[in-house]
């Protein structure tokens, strides 16, 4: 949530922090009592970590049922209550690497200036669990609760194979045998686990499950442990409540693994926060191809006395941090909704943000879609929405947090004519969007100059919307074809332009007269013909001409050309203005090149790419698959063959999972095509 803390008034602040409160304790009953979760824990954090800065803000604001006071939901009564040894506190988020130096800052004086170690390791997103162990036997296992008192969940933990039933002597025997002990760790589902889950659900025509966490906290709250039995859940050990000094954390992991449980194999001591942000970004990276779900970092004081001589604030320990990673998903007002005429008229609308950070940039625009994703979502202006960036889709309105409401909010509706021309708006029956249907409308004018020579058609390096924008103010181009007539003379009279930049830019225009059939198929425009079908009437027609000549019938027999392509593909090559353009670009030196396969090794497999890949662009990627007789898709389908994540993978990643669908890394990849 982006922070107006220091704009805001007290009575604001008052108000706000009452809904927040509302909200947070509704989603948190749904959550850790009924596990029927309303919105994804990134949103719940970013909720959570505003009223923090608030309360932050206006001490004298915080009440003891504020949720920043407590740790968890109430016991489900048909579980017997057990209390906890100690308490099982709740650890403080933190996501930017300030806020994690203010907390550094904190430790140095209460440390008088002493150097401050830390001790790292991936933060679970798994249900949290205390196993008791009487003399090294275990006796009880019981849920977080409230963080004082939990659920005996016993009989079904007892079915984890990786719970140890009695403690292992591996060089900690007297520890083990030393009283009662209480082993905290998370319960959970490997990554890999839960997609062969849902697959044989999917197989069998079952529900599948949305996220392991989900699962995991459902399959342990079964009242039959015979169910639980037969789900795939591990257990990893993060921290021991016992009466032998241990004099560090990074001890009491050594202990851990003596008696036998799995702890974060990445686990290790930080000698300084720099250190500590290297580990952080670094378990990022690998997150996506992490066995155990992670959604951030714990990072601890790493000795114990200074641990324990730090204390509590609230319900948290002052000397650990939970350091989130990058959230795909967040909450932020949103201030506006205007809309924005694209290339073939259709009128989108954009949501203006309070800006906010999120999955590594600051976001303050999202798209909204359509006129009916606007009334679906019951979105209004001054609403609090939750908005969510997935690798490099762009962000979008997901949710409205109606609670947060306080009756200043606005309704929002598609205005009746363009924007920009004037034009009345139209809408086909069937149809979603809106559109603008006069062809000279500058907007649509501009859009389509900017999508022409974009990455994924001629790729025309140095060419962005603001410098077709200043090219056709500048009269120098009417339409696309107008850009290859273009001389280095007329581009240095420009604003911004010298003799260099301009000799640039005609030399990346040079460069992109030569290319596929599909991307030129692809640049022309034509309405519902995207990448794929362009791709598809390359192979099929081989030539430009080929295509041009076609017949509405020769175009409705291709597989995945429907009639309604068909009739826009045909109409767009009958009219004489489009015959005209064509003959302008290919005397200008365009050569269209027929589509080329250098093997059928991939014949029938379908690609879908996520995240960045570091040796090829996804463009490159799409064509070394086409080249070798495979597909590349924009999303997951049970009929994808394999998911490619490279850094930073979005949610096609998460859908790969759920379907059960191989994902393989960038290297892997690289081995199916030959480099």
């Amino acid at each position: 949530m982006a922070d107006t803390t220091n704009t805001t008034t007290k009575e604001e602040a008052r108000v706000r922090i009452e809904r927040l409160r509302d909200a947070i304790n509704k989603h948190r009953y749904e959550y850790h009592v009924l596990d029927a979760p309303t919105m994804t824990d990134e949103a719940f954090d970013s909720l959570k970590h505003e009223l923090k800065l608030l309360e932050d803000a206006f001490p004298d604001l915080i009440t003891p049922d504020s949720p920043t006071q407590r740790v968890g939901g109430e016991p489900l009564e048909s579980f017997a209550k057990v209390a906890h040894i100690r308490p099982m506190l709740s650890i403080e988020d933190i996501f930017t690497p300030d806020e994690l130096e203010e907390w550094e800052v904190f430790l140095q004086k209460r440390s008088n200036d002493a150097k401050v170690e830390y001790f790292c390791e991936g933060k679970m997103d798994g249900l949290a669990i205390a196993l008791r162990y009487e003399d090294g036997v275990f006796t009880r296992a019981i849920t977080r609760g409230n963080g004082l008192v939990g659920e005996d969940v016993t009989a079904n933990v007892k079915t984890i194979e990786s719970v140890p039933l009695r403690l292992g002597s591996y060089g900690a025997d007297e520890i083990a045998k030393s009283g009662t002990i209480e082993v905290r760790g998370e319960v959970y589902i490997s990554q890999p686990d839960f997609a062969r889950f849902n697959a044989a659900r999917a197989k069998e025509g079952e529900q599948v499950y949305a996220n392991p966490r989900n699962l995991a906290a459902g399959s342990i709250r079964q009242l039959d442990p015979a169910l639980t039995a037969r789900r795939p859940l591990s257990f990893r050990a993060y921290d021991i409540a016992t009466d032998s000094e241990l004099a560090t954390h990074n001890e009491k992991h050594a202990v851990l693994r003596s008696f036998g449980f799995a702890t974060d194999p990445t686990a290790k001591v930080c000698p300084d926060i720099s250190s500590v942000v290297s580990y952080w970004r670094e378990s990022e990276k690998r997150r996506e191809k992490n066995p155990a779900p992670l959604d951030g970092v714990v990072v601890r004081v790493n000795d114990g006395a200074f641990f324990e001589r730090l204390g509590v604030a609230g319900k948290s320990p002052r000397g650990i941090r939970a350091f989130k990673f990058t959230p795909r998903q967040t909450t932020t007002k949103l201030l506006d909704i205007r809309v924005q005429v694209g290339r073939t008229g259709a009128v989108t609308p954009i949501a203006v943000l309070s800006p906010v950070p999120l999955a590594g940039v600051t976001v303050s625009r999202a798209t909204l879609h359509n006129a009916d994703e606007i009334e679906r979502l019951g979105v209004r202006v001054g609403d609090t929405v939750i908005v969510e960036r997935a690798g490099d889709v762009i962000p979008a309105i997901t949710g409205v947090i109606a609670e947060l409401r306080d009756g200043s909010e606005k309704a929002f509706r598609i205005p009746t004519k363009c924007p920009v021309c004037a034009t009345v708006l139209t809408r086909k029956e069937g149809e979603v969007a809106w559109r603008c249907p006069n062809t000279r409308c500058e907007s649509r004018r501009l859009e389509a100059l900017s999508y022409f020579v974009s990455r994924k058609n001629f790729d025309i390096e140095g060419l962005g919307p603001k410098v077709v924008n200043q090219l056709v103010e500048a009269g120098l181009i009417a339409d696309a074809a107008d850009i290859f007539t273009l001389k280095q003379g007329d581009l240095e009279q420009l604003e911004r332009f010298g003799e260099i930049s301009a000799k640039n830019l005609i030399d990346a225009i040079d460069a992109s007269k030569r290319i596929s059939l599909a991307r030129f198929i692809s640049a022309l425009n034509i309405r519902h013909v995207g990448e794929e079908t362009a791709i598809d009437l390359a192979n099929h027609f081989g030539s430009i001409n080929a295509l041009a000549s076609a017949t509405r019938e020769g175009l409705e027999s291709l597989d995945g050309v429907g009639m309604v392509v068909a009739e826009s593909v045909f109409e767009w090559f009958s009219e004489q203005k489009n015959q005209e353009f064509l003959t302008r670009l290919l005397k200008a030196g365009v050569v269209v090149e027929a589509p080329t396969r250098s093997g059928t090794t991939l014949a029938g497999k379908t690609f879908v790419f996520t995240g960045t890949l570091s040796t090829l662009s996804r463009e490159e990627a799409h064509d070394a698959v086409r080249a070798l007789g495979g597909s590349a898709s924009s999303s997951v389908s049970p009929k994808t063959t394999f998911v490619v994540a490279g850094d930073e993978p979005g949610s096609k990643a998460d859908e790969a999972r759920k379907l059960g669908v191989p994902l393989i890394d960038e290297r892997e990849f690289l081995k199916l095509i030959g480099r």
